[in-house]
């Protein structure tokens, strides 16, 4: 017996070996991967925190004698039709973009969490009226339902993050709700019930603590869309009107030069799908990590 079991090892071994690489390599990419969108992340927020640091030219300076210049190494952007260094645009432009996305992405996730947990530790006829409501919420796309209320309020920062965070709150509460239901079956926590422990405590201490991550992870992904939402919205004229546009105002600039000066819009544009891909390469991480079915199937 001890011969035939080695023998089976002997012979499973290379493949074992060669799936033990493999996986191995997928590690290594995945996690170059990460660190690469993290530092990505990292320089976004340098440029929203501190943009005269990475900015070349202030935004607001026009160099007559180079409009509409292509990119070189003086402008790595090109100039737009006013002379200005598209470069240090974009660079500027990301605080108020990246503003709306993290502004919009608290007030929905806190409004909408807080509305999943209510109506999931509640239940009955309070659960069933609020997610009804939700679900009739969730049938208008979250875009068009944001470019109702932003034109319903009129272009102003406050509006635009309310609009982005109305949009966002019943995915959040949906997925709240859902867990919440899970975890308030659970055998600890009757055994709280069972011992008189006050509702209070028990969300506070048992439930919420196991109910984050799922929220932690939706925010994480969700900032790449309330960005999205956000560009959209400035890119058809219901943004922050400013002397200083952000990445959707960019994008309205420049689409009348897209023929004759195509920089002027692409670079904002590369500069939002590349915050949004890192955004979500991080959340699928954070999903990997918070999510046991998903660890122990790696």
């Amino acid at each position: 017996m001890k011969e035939v079991i080695s023998a089976k090892t002997v012979w499973q071994a290379p493949e074992l070996q060669a799936n033990a690489q493999r996986r191995g390599r997928e590690f290594d990419v995945s996690q170059l991967f990460v660190y690469a969108s993290g530092l990505v992340i990292l320089f976004y927020v340098l440029c929203a925190l501190a943009p005269q640091w990475v900015a070349p030219y202030e935004p607001t300076l026009m160099m007559t004698d180079k409009i509409l210049s292509p990119p070189s190494s003086t402008h790595w952007f090109g100039t737009d039709y006013f002379g200005r260094d598209v470069f240090s645009l974009t660079v500027y432009g990301s605080r108020d973009s990246l503003f709306i996305g993290v502004a919009s992405v608290l007030v929905g996730g806190l409004f909408g969490g807080a509305l999943g947990a209510f109506s999931g530790y509640i239940g009955g006829i309070v659960d069933t009226i609020l997610m009804r409501f939700i679900d009739i919420v969730m049938t208008i796309p979250g875009i068009l339902l944001a470019l109702a209320i932003a034109a319903a309020l009129g272009p102003h920062l406050f509006n635009i993050i309310l609009a982005v965070a109305i949009s966002a709150i019943p995915g959040y509460a949906r997925v709240m709700r859902g867990q919440i239901m899970s975890i308030k079956s659970r055998p600890f926590i009757t055994a709280s019930r069972s011992i008189g422990t006050p509702h209070r405590t028990i969300i506070l201490r048992h439930v919420l603590p196991h109910s984050w991550s799922p929220l932690l992870v939706m925010a994480t992904i969700g900032l790449g869309s309330s960005i999205l939402i956000g560009s959209g919205l400035s890119f058809l004229g219901l943004g922050i009107i400013k002397e200083i546009p952000d990445w959707g105002a960019l994008l309205s600039q420049g689409r009348g030069y897209l023929t004759v000066a195509w920089w002027i819009c692409t670079f904002p544009g590369l500069a939002i799908t590349l915050f949004v891909l890192s955004v979500n390469l991080i959340g699928d991480q954070l999903r990997d990590m918070l999510d046991p079915k998903t660890s122990r199937g790696r």
